[in-house]
């Protein structure tokens, strides 16, 4: 091996080494710019896990292909249900069917809201399908809230029993505050048929 062809082996292997290193460093710079960016994108995530301030759930069993559906109504605002999934309240974040179409065994339903309006929250079940005779359904509603700061914490929970098709019953009437509290005597099954204010609003349009 000639003088010149050590200095050209090593010249290469030289190069070889640097552009290892730079590429190293490269990487390493960009690993350590892109930091705060992913911390930031798993914050948020975090903060946003449990969606809704006011969330209603429906249960029932899971053996019983029976359609119950979840009415909501907040302050000031017209019912949320099937037929009308939204407003500037409520949203209906989940139609089960039962398990006709469903990924999941379980029966389930839930609405929650944006925001925490002070006033009169009514929570309603709706038998949509044929209950076979003789059979009750246990339709179990749980209400929870969840604050600005803080993670949501269940306020009530009742079960209701379903025996006719278009049977609709009042779960809960109650009153919250702007900062979230139930309101003390506000609780109360006193019926109000949503689907009903619902159609009455939709016909004075």
């Amino acid at each position: 091996m000639t003088p010149f062809d050590e200095f050209e082996e090593e010249t290469t292997d030289t190069v070889f080494r640097d552009v290892i290193l730079l590429t190293l460093v490269g990487f390493v710079a960009m690993v350590i710019m892109l930091l705060p960016h992913i911390q930031k994108k798993e914050e948020d995530s975090e903060d946003h896990k449990a969606p809704g301030n006011v969330i209603v759930e429906l249960h029932w069993p899971s053996d019983m292909n029976v359609d119950v559906d979840l009415w909501v109504k907040g302050p000031k605002s017209t019912p949320v249900g099937f037929w009308n999934q939204g407003n500037d309240v409520f949203n209906l974040l989940r139609d089960d069917l039962g398990i006709e179409g469903d990924a999941t065994n379980e029966n389930y339903e839930i609405s929650y809201s944006r925001g925490i309006p002070p006033g009169e929250y009514i929570v309603n079940v709706h038998m949509y399908g044929v209950v076979p005779d003789g059979i009750v359904v246990p339709a179990k509603v749980v209400v929870s809230v969840r604050g600005k700061y803080d993670s949501a914490r269940q306020i009530l929970t009742s079960t209701v029993e379903l025996r006719q098709r278009n049977q609709e019953e009042t779960a809960f009437r109650f009153r919250l505050t702007a900062e979230g509290e139930l309101v003390e005597g506000s609780v109360s099954t006193l019926r109000r048929p949503l689907i009903t204010d619902y159609k009455q609003s939709r016909n004075r349009k």
